[in-house]
């Protein structure tokens, strides 16, 4: 993992059979989108997340493309219905080959 990307996901702990949850993911990265320069004039080469996927059981819940043009530290808030007790699995994928990923279970009661 690179140094100073984290991923961040809020998800709550418990959940109802069949409800449709908020989930909320953060992660600190600096998306440079390739199109500044340095002080020297070089240009600084692009570095993105360029996709972001969340599955819940192994089941795609959501599969997002990135573009250059998206902020720093890229927000994003879902919300997806939990049908039973399971863990989300969230994976940012970085355009130098990284991939950063956290998981977070989900209790029904």
């Amino acid at each position: 993992m690179a140094s100073g990307v984290k991923p961040r996901v809020k998800v709550p702990k418990k959940a109802e059979a069949g409800e449709a949850i908020t989930i909320k993911t953060l992660i600190s990265h600096k998306m440079e989108s390739g199109q500044r320069k340095d002080k020297e004039g070089n240009k600084i080469p692009r570095s993105i997340i360029n996709r972001f996927t969340a599955e819940f059981n192994g089941q795609s819940v959501i599969d997002v493309t990135l573009e250059p043009a998206i902020s720093t530290n890229p927000y994003i808030q879902f919300e997806a219905t939990v049908p039973e007790a399971g863990e989300f699995k969230f994976t940012w994928y970085d355009d130098d080959g990284d991939v950063y990923d956290q998981s977070k279970k989900v209790a029904i009661g």
